[in-house]
């Protein structure tokens, strides 16, 4: 699967890899598409990437080559605790962009163990969010000095969290309420199109 061309006034970045959660994948894609963002997949590399239930996509992008200050919204999806996941918290620059995100206090949405990034990042000491409750992960987050709860979605500033897969209606009502705030905090700027009317001069 490609994403269609896209031109938005507003843009979102997904940081993903081979092996994802498919649902924690194309439910954001495919509601942030409906409410007419641009979103880019962006994955470690250029070839289609496979998800845990039989679903696959060619990322848009690398994740080397994301500018940070060109998107809106971030999303760090989860997937296999050897996956997905486990590739993206190990990328350097995925770090990168996930820093630069918070210190701009623009929106960070991750599921499942997509927060596994930004403990690495270092960016969840003192900070309210949830996770899968396996495999590690809200040790992970609590070693880091994170407050892990035990809740469907956490909202801690910028950031929201949710467990997993069955959390997705509640993880997307708030990061839709954050799209909102950025459509109302930054109108798209309208451009003046030409006139097409027929211009008549009277000769005197």
């Amino acid at each position: 699967m490609e994403l269609p061309n896209q031109l938005s006034a507003y843009k979102a970045v997904v940081l993903t890899a081979d092996t994802f959660e498919d649902m924690e994948v194309f439910f954001p894609v495919f509601r942030l598409l409906e409410q007419g963002w641009h979103v880019d997949i962006a994955a470690p590399g250029p070839k289609e990437l496979h998800g845990e239930h039989g679903y696959s996509l060619k990322p848009g992008k690398l994740i080397g080559e994301i500018e940070p200050d060109d998107y809106d919204l971030l999303i760090i999806p989860g997937g296999s605790p050897t996956g997905a996941p486990a590739t993206v918290r190990k990328i350097p620059k995925a770090q990168e962009i996930a820093r630069s995100f918070f210190a701009k206090d623009k929106p960070v949405a991750s599921i499942c163990h997509g927060p596994w990034t930004l403990v690495s990042a270092g960016l969840v000491k003192g900070r309210h969010l949830t996770s899968f409750w396996h495999d590690g992960v809200p040790d992970d987050i609590r070693n880091a000095g994170g407050i892990w709860e035990d809740k469907e979605v956490v909202v801690d500033d910028n950031l929201i969290t949710s467990r997993w897969p069955m959390d997705l209606p509640a993880f997307m009502r708030e990061l839709m309420k954050m799209v909102r705030q950025v459509e109302q905090d930054r109108p798209p700027v309208r451009k003046k199109e030409k006139s097409n009317r027929l211009q008549i001069s009277s000769v005197q």
